[in-house]
Parts: structure tokens; sequence; C-alpha cells
């Protein structure tokens, strides 16, 4: 789809859904967190050793476009248009489960992270085999 090139399918649970029988807004942030945490695992990055990469949310925008409701399949689409030093842009898009139009899309989001050392309590450089894996990926290299 279009500049994505990876995508994490997920069902909204009870647990997520509000008063007004929506995904309540927070939870858009755990489902970008764990389509993240996918899409590095489809690289072959892993973050349960965070001694070799870890990261850090810095900030997030998130665009909400129309409901998702109990029980629907979205697909999040994640991309990472943007490679610093030590910080990167992840940009999502969620939609309907095998929907791909633009006027379907539930949220867009962008959100800038940080390469983290957990151990020195501070940004650090992305390393350079995680950069190659993203760049590769992304059709960069």
């Amino acid at each position: 789809m279009g500049d994505f090139r990876f995508s994490h399918t997920l069902r909204v649970r009870y647990s997520e859904i509000d008063g007004q029988k929506v995904v309540y807004n927070a939870h858009y942030l755990t489902y970008l967190d764990v389509a993240i945490t996918e899409y590095f695992r489809n690289l072959g990055i892993e973050f349960l050793d965070s001694s070799l990469f870890d990261i850090a949310l810095v900030r997030a925008t998130l665009d909400f476009r129309r409901p998702a409701r109990l029980d629907d399949l979205l697909d999040v689409w994640v991309s990472i248009p943007r490679l610093g030093n030590s910080s990167f842009t992840g940009r999502f898009r969620i939609l309907p489960h095998g929907e791909m139009a633009e006027e379907s899309t539930v949220l867009d989001a962008e959100i800038v992270y940080v390469s983290f050392s957990a151990g020195e309590g501070r940004a650090v450089p992305i390393p350079g085999w995680v950069r190659e894996k993203i760049e590769s990926f992304e059709g960069r290299a």
C-alpha cells in the first residue's frame, strides 16, 4: 500500500472500547506499539535483549479519522520514512482489515523514537546493523 511495506492485523477487544462503544483513544498507542514491535520482529530485530537495541517514544501525533468498534479486524500499516543519527520517524495508518482506500482510514499517526540505552539512560546512535535492515526493507539500501 503506497509507501507502506508492512502491516500487522489485530482485533478490537471488549476491554478496549469505551462508553461510546468505540475504541478508547489511548488504546491506539498500544496498537501502534504492537505494530512497531512486529515490524522490527519481521526484520529479525528483537527487543528481548535491550542491550543490543531498544527504543523510546519521544513524540506522537495521532489523527483520528473514523471510529473502530468491538470485534473489528484492523490492519496497522508501518513505515519508517526517516532515519536520523539516534532518532527515527515511524508512520502508521490503521485501516479496516483488507481495505486500502484512504477514505476508510481509521487513524494516521507519526511517532518519533530514539535509539535508547537503558543502562546509560540516554539516546544513543542507531546501530549500523539496525539501520541497514531498515533501509533495505524500506527500499532505500
